[in-house]
C-alpha cells in the first residue's frame, strides 16, 4: 500500500514529494564515491539539532518508563490488551509512558496511559513503511536517526518494559542490557512481559552464552520476567525507591 503522507522532522510531505529513501539509509548505505566528504559535516549539524530538539521536548517529562513491543500487534491480540493494562498501571503509579509512537503494542501502551489520565509520549522514527504517531500520543517527537531516538528512550526513562516484539524490540532490549551490564546506567530496571514468549531466549542465553563464557549468569538476572502487570510496575517502583534511598 502506497503512503499518502510522510513526515521527516517537522516537515510534512505528500504525493510526489515523498522520498524513496530515508536519512538513515543515506547515512549508512553509502557505496563508493567521495560525496560524503562534502555532505557529512552538514549531516552532523542535523544530528546535533535532533539531540537538542529531543532533549528540549523531554526535559520536563518527569518520571517516565519506556514501553516496547511489536508494531504488528492487532487490537484483538491479548498482547495488545496487556500493553493497555501496562500503560494504565504505569500512569497510575505516576509515570509518563514513552513508546515508539507507532501502531500495535506501542499504540496500546499509549492508549492505556491516556485513558488513565497519564502523560502519553511517542518518539517516532522516519521509516518508509510507517505513517506517523498514533492517535493516543499527547507529546510526540519525530526523529530521522535511530541512534538519536534510542538515546532519548534511555535518557527520558527510569526503566524499560518490553513486551513481545521483533527486531526493533530486541534491539532496544539488548541496547539497554548492554548499558546496564557495562554500568553506563545504574539501577535501571528492565522488565520482560510474557514468560512464554521470552523464556526461549533466556534459556538460550543460559545454555549457550553462559556455557560458552561469553556472558555471566548474573547478566541474565538484569531482566525481570513476568506475566503480571502489578508485579512489573512494583519492580520498577522498587528500583526507584532504592535509587532514592541512595
Amino acid at each position: 500500500m502506497s503512503r499518502r503522507e510522510y513526515r521527516t522532522g517537522p516537515v510534512l510531505k505528500r504525493r510526489s514529494q515523498i522520498p524513496q529513501s530515508t536519512y538513515d539509509q543515506r547515512l549508512l548505505d553509502t557505496r563508493g564515491g567521495t560525496e560524503w566528504l562534502h555532505t557529512d559535516p552538514w549531516r552532523v549539524l542535523r544530528i546535533q539539532s535532533e539531540f537538542v530538539e529531543g532533549f528540549g521536548a523531554l526535559a520536563e517529562l518527569g518520571p517516565a518508563v519506556s514501553v516496547f513491543g511489536s508494531a504488528r500487534t492487532h487490537p484483538h491480540d491479548p498482547v495488545y490488551e496487556l500493553a493497555v493494562q501496562v500503560g494504565k498501571a504505569l500512569a497510575e503509579a505516576g509515570y509518563a509512558v514513552v513508546t515508539g509512537g507507532g501502531p500495535g503494542t506501542m499504540e496500546a501502551a499509549n492508549r492505556g496511559a491516556l485513558e488513565a489520565g497519564g502523560l502519553s509520549v511517542g518518539l517516532g522514527i522516519e521509516l518508509p513503511f510507517e505513517a506517523g504517531l498514533n492517535q493516543y500520543v499527547d507529546l510526540g517527537v519525530n526523529f530521522r536517526y535511530f541512534f538519536v531516538r534510542k538515546t532519548m528512550f534511555v535518557k527520558s526513562a527510569e526503566g524499560f518494559v518490553v513486551l513481545p516484539g521483533g527486531m526493533g524490540t530486541l534491539d532496544e532490549l539488548f541496547e539497554a542490557l548492554t548499558l546496564v551490564q557495562t554500568q553506563k546506567v545504574t539501577r535501571f530496571p528492565i522488565v520482560l512481559m510474557g514468560t512464554e514468549y521470552w523464556a526461549g531466549l533466556l534459556d538460550w542465553l543460559r545454555a549457550t552464552c553462559v556455557e560458552a563464557g561469553t556472558i555471566n549468569e548474573e547478566d541474565i538476572d538484569l531482566v525481570h520476567l513476568t506475566d503480571d502487570v502489578d508485579e512489573a510496575v512494583a519492580h520498577i517502583v522498587a528500583a526507584r525507591d532504592a535509587r532514592a534511598a541512595g
